[in-house]
């Protein structure tokens, strides 16, 4: 692939990004929230997969906002019923967020759909084809963090 070929490819990842979070500003506007709370959403559940407990400062960190700005935040999405603040099962002292059952049903609800027919659109990749994907979006994606 040459030089012109790969410039493509990243316009393409560009355009990829776009819609996506084209996606997640329908969400936002649809339950009446911000871009941010949408990311810091995402980061929770993200966290949750990975069986980690996010505090608020890890919070911060992930969707780059100030210890202030998260506080509010957090206040925010759990004044609305989408977050909630709980005691670290591992360590009492520390208190770590949790999406409500609610925020993952609107979240699955709402994405779900996308989420079915990306999966779909992936039967026509080979397993090898698949694994090559998947390295190349997380270093992509670790490229683009390091230019935050």
């Amino acid at each position: 692939m040459d030089v012109e070929e790969r410039r493509e490819l990243a316009l393409l990842l560009r355009r990829l990004t776009v819609e996506l979070d084209a996606v997640g500003q329908r969400f936002a506007e649809l339950h009446a929230i911000g871009r941010t709370d949408v990311r810091a959403m995402v980061a929770i559940m993200d966290a949750a997969r990975r069986g980690e407990a996010l505090t608020a400062g890890a919070l911060g960190r992930a969707v780059d906002l100030s210890s202030a700005s998260v506080t509010a935040l957090v206040d925010r999405l759990e004044r609305a019923g989408h977050v909630r603040r709980v005691r670290d099962p591992q360590d009492r002292r520390r208190v770590v967020l949790e999406m409500s059952e609610s925020a993952m049903a609107a979240g699955g609800q709402f994405f779900g759909g996308l989420q079915r027919d990306l999966v779909a659109a992936m039967e026509g990749y080979a397993d090898e084809e698949l694994t090559a994907i998947r390295r190349f979006l997380t270093e992509m994606t670790e490229v683009i963090v390091r230019h935050r």
